[in-house]
């Protein structure tokens, strides 16, 4: 979508506002084309009227005036932003998208945190995948006469008595597990995000 510039009849107008203007694009750059089209749309519009409403205000004293109301674009669009890649996240499942938003998310509560660490754990399946695929023999969910098991690598397992549970289906079993527990984070971090709503 084109999205007209406001034309100015005075040169240093026109170049803060489209110096202003152009912060408003590079602090969306992250969201969807049309997540931006709309945030300039509105900045653009908030600018407009009040160019036309200036009465006898100078252009450019009223352009400072209200971008100075609207605040920077860099602070003012920030939980913004977060809050529209959070949604992003949660709607399309995708790893960069879910690890952007929680980052962008940390000032908005330990929680988004916590998840982060979470989604971080997810790694150490993967981990253990390589491993396993490295060094099968020692590598895998292990136990003790029923008792006592170990998810991981275990060396000296003749000495110890251990024996490995899962075999060959270690591996799909851990890809099984991060899928699982990858969704089920993503829906709690969806629901995490409706409650916050509220």
């Amino acid at each position: 979508m084109k999205i007209e510039p406001i034309k100015f009849s005075q040169e240093a107008s026109g170049r803060v506002y489209k110096d202003y203007m152009k912060r408003v694009r590079t602090t969306t750059a992250s969201l969807s084309q049309q997540d931006q089209d709309d945030v300039y749309m509105e900045f653009n519009s908030h600018i407009f009227e009040a160019i036309q409403h200036r009465n006898d205000v100078a252009e450019i004293d009223a352009l400072l005036n209200v971008l100075e109301k609207l605040g920077t674009p860099e602070e003012v669009l920030k939980p913004l932003i977060a809050d529209k890649k959070l949604t992003e996240a949660t709607t399309t499942f995708n790893p960069v998208h879910v690890f952007k938003a929680l980052i962008l998310n940390f000032t908005n509560g330990i929680s988004y945190f916590i998840f982060f660490f979470l989604y971080l754990f997810l790694f150490a399946f993967v981990f253990l995948i390589l491993a396993k695929i490295l060094n099968p023999s020692e590598v895998g969910l292990f136990y003790k006469k029923d008792t006592f098991m170990v998810l991981g690598i275990s060396r000296n397992l003749n000495n110890q008595g251990m024996n490995e549970l899962l075999g060959n289906f270690f591996i799909p079993v851990m890809v099984l597990s991060i899928v699982l527990c990858y969704f089920i984070l993503t829906l709690l971090l969806k629901l995490k995000k409706s409650i916050n709503k509220k």
